[in-house]
């Protein structure tokens, strides 16, 4: 049995296409579905149900697919933590996250390429918290950043990062003057602008309305960091968003027309954690261990203080 031959069969039950398997394989069709026949042939089982196009996977395919992924996952982790034995960490870093942590992502990447030059990070950040667990049990991502509850750590290695904070994001002074908070009840009356239900991080803030006995309405939903902040920048909607946003995205803290100020939320003090995630147990690669390391040495609750975030 070669590895080859099980990146084609994990390849062809990723794809559910030959065709599309090849290409992504760089191989040519005939080749693969040979490869395949003789994966087949070596144990004795039919892996694959074919028609005139690939009709699903056998038992023993579904089977053979989960052990495949592992042993595929610790070949590449050997390799890697052979050249980073070697010649320190290389090859890329498959990051995770969800669309809300998307904007402090930077902070940890930056530490660990600061410590492995040679390694490159390739990030996702459209991702639910039920999509990146999936990947990462999958060894489709290498680690992630998120919102975890108790119920997503089977399977997985997790170190707490920060604790995110609510603020209202406002443009203007139409919607709200000059203010040094507002209640979560008296924001759930305004026009919102707010991230889609199947968000782990709208979940949260519709649980903080609920709890002060409201419920949110919003008028415009979108599953878009960037659009959302559009919406706002009207002076049409407000949103509620993180705190840690905004040291990425510049507001001003003054009031007028077309300047964007963030007021915190309170009553209740709602907050949520973040953490980084890795695949529990082995294989977890050597660049994996490291950036969960280096993530956690960072001490970000201290630097996402709602104090030491610009306003």
């Amino acid at each position: 049995m070669l590895f080859r031959q099980l990146e084609y069969f994990v390849a062809v039950a990723r794809e559910q296409h030959f065709a599309r398997a090849a290409e992504a394989c760089y191989v040519s069709q005939p080749a693969l579905s040979a490869a395949i026949v003789r994966l087949e042939r070596e144990l004795s089982v039919t892996l694959i149900n074919r028609g005139h196009n690939f009709e699903g996977l056998t038992p023993e395919g579904e089977r053979l697919v989960v052990w495949a992924k592992r042993i595929l996952a610790e070949h590449d982790a050997f390799k890697a933590e052979a050249v980073a034995m070697k010649s320190g960490i290389t090859g890329t870093l498959r990051l995770g996250a969800g669309p809300t942590v998307s904007t402090t992502t930077g902070l940890p990447v930056a530490a660990f390429c600061s410590l492995h030059p040679l390694a490159k990070v390739r990030v996702t950040s459209r991702l639910s918290s039920t999509e990146l667990r999936r990947q990462l049990r999958d060894f489709e991502l290498d680690a992630a950043i998120a919102h975890f509850d108790a119920a997503d750590h089977e399977g997985l290695e997790t170190v707490p990062l920060y604790e995110e904070r609510y603020v209202l994001l406002v443009s203007g002074d139409q919607l709200v003057p000059a203010s040094r908070d507002i209640t979560w009840a008296e924001a759930a009356r305004m026009p919102l602008a707010l991230l889609s239900p199947d968000m782990r991080f709208r979940q949260f803030i519709d649980n903080a309305f609920r709890s002060c006995g409201v419920v949110a309405s919003p008028q415009v939903e979108t599953d878009s960091v960037a659009s959302l902040y559009a919406h706002v920048a009207t002076g049409a909607w407000a949103s509620v968003v993180p705190h840690t946003w905004l040291r990425a995205i510049p507001v001003t803290g003054n009031t007028g027309a077309g300047q964007t100020r963030a007021i915190p939320l309170v009553e209740p003090d709602a907050a949520a954690k973040i953490s980084v995630a890795i695949r529990a147990g082995n294989p977890a690669s050597a660049a994996a261990r490291s950036f969960l390391n280096v993530a956690a040495d960072l001490l970000l609750d201290e630097v996402f203080q709602p104090d030491a975030v610009p306003a």
